[in-house]
């Protein structure tokens, strides 16, 4: 573990190491080896560190076969010099904030109502841990989420120790460690002693503060959200930021908020029946005006091309027509941009394949679509007009 700068020291932001070895992965992904490292690798749910290696960007680090191996965009010209490693600070203490978070807050779960932690993951915004529990209240969480706050304010000192598998029996582990040999183990005096290969902070102040967000139930496990540290904060502030916009924009004060949106929605609820109602109301007006003008003919046969219209719109419209006129056929074509929309219909009395006359019209277009014998609908592209598809629609019903 000589080799391994971030367990000597967490807090080491650079560091002076030669590059032992060079190469290529089996994805041809450049990385190099170095006699020794403050970069963090990837490993126990934390993410890795990133930083410069000689002002070379460090994309990844992952320990594999025994060596920790630092990805790199453009290979070294000279191995075997010493280089300058810089260490991401701001990524680098986040990560020990929120890793030492989860400590925490695992271990208050634990301690109140017995939940062990089965699945953790720390990622960009957020971080998770999986309960091993089918449910979970709020009261709980309250509690849990207080007692993390309370060990945070404590500002109890975060020791680690290298052990063995027989010392193991000294401890009161959380959990059984995974490793048989060279175990480290993070521990919160008097509250947690947990096998942990991770970065933490030296006491659990610097952790600043826990918060949980969200939870949910999934299959016999509960999964929480939450954040620490610095995110916290941040996280508070973007918040309060929306908060204050949208005091602004319902003209409600903080308190009044959620009876404010509520008012919205039910408003909103109430003008989109209206205009359903209003819409509907237009279309059969819409719809007998088609008629009227087609009253003439012996058979009234409804056609017309319309720009813009969806095709639900022309369906609805179809199907109102068909519904007053059992003798009617309805052929519609919108223009759309660049595509054409077909809605073919015909009313109980009538006898023409509405499946037939689209599947004859659509290859003119590359459209799909489908229906059946009364009613059929598709689109494609606009390789003809609304008015020669139209055409070609008639043409099949003569």
């Amino acid at each position: 573990m000589e080799n391994k700068l971030y367990y000597q020291d967490p807090y080491i932001r650079t560091f002076n190491a030669k590059v032992v070895k060079q190469e290529q992965d089996s994805t041809g992904s450049w990385y190099i080896v170095l006699n020794q490292t403050a970069f963090y690798p990837t490993g126990g749910g934390q993410p890795h560190d990133l930083g410069t290696l000689a002002n070379k960007a460090v994309k990844n680090v992952e320990e594999i076969d025994g060596e920790i191996r630092h990805y790199i965009d453009v290979p070294f010209d000279d191995i075997g010099k010493e280089v300058i490693g810089t260490i991401d600070w701001e990524r680098r203490l986040d990560h020990m904030q929120q890793h030492a978070g989860q400590h925490l807050l695992s271990a208050a779960f634990d301690h109140l109502f017995g939940y062990k932690t089965i699945g953790f993951h720390l990622g960009a915004e957020i971080l998770t841990i999986d309960l091993e529990t089918d449910h979970l209240s709020q009261q709980q969480v309250q509690e849990a989420e207080a007692l993390a706050n309370q060990v945070i304010l404590e500002n109890r000192p975060i020791e680690t120790k290298w052990v063995t598998e027989e010392e193991l029996s000294q401890y009161n582990l959380r959990k059984e460690t995974k490793v048989k040999e060279d175990i480290r183990l993070v521990i919160i005096p008097d509250f947690d002693d947990n096998g942990c290969g991770g970065t933490h902070p030296r006491a659990t102040g610097e952790v600043r503060a826990v918060k949980v967000l969200d939870w949910e139930r999934q299959k016999k496990k509960v999964r929480v959200q939450f954040v620490g540290g610095n995110r916290v904060v941040t996280l508070l502030g973007q918040k309060q930021r929306v908060l204050l916009e949208l005091t602004k924009i319902l003209n409600a004060p903080e308190k009044e908020m959620e009876q404010a949106v509520l008012r919205l929605l039910e408003t909103n609820k109430t003008l989109e029946k209206d205009l359903e109602q209003t819409q509907e109301s237009l279309l059969h007006f819409e719809a007998k005006d088609l008629l009227e003008k087609r009253s003439h003919r012996e058979k009234p046969l409804v056609s017309e091309v319309f720009q813009n219209r969806s095709i639900q719109e022309l369906q609805n419209l179809a199907r109102i027509i068909i519904t007053e006129e059992e003798t009617a056929i309805v052929y519609f074509v919108s223009e759309n941009d660049k595509r054409l929309q077909v809605v073919c219909a015909r009313g109980q009395a009538e006898t023409v394949s509405m499946k037939q006359v689209i599947a004859s019209a659509l290859p003119h277009i590359n459209g799909k679509g489908g229906g059946n014998d009364s009613f059929a609908q598709g689109g494609g592209e606009a390789l003809v007009s609304g008015e020669q598809m139209l055409q070609h629609l008639l043409e099949i019903v003569r």
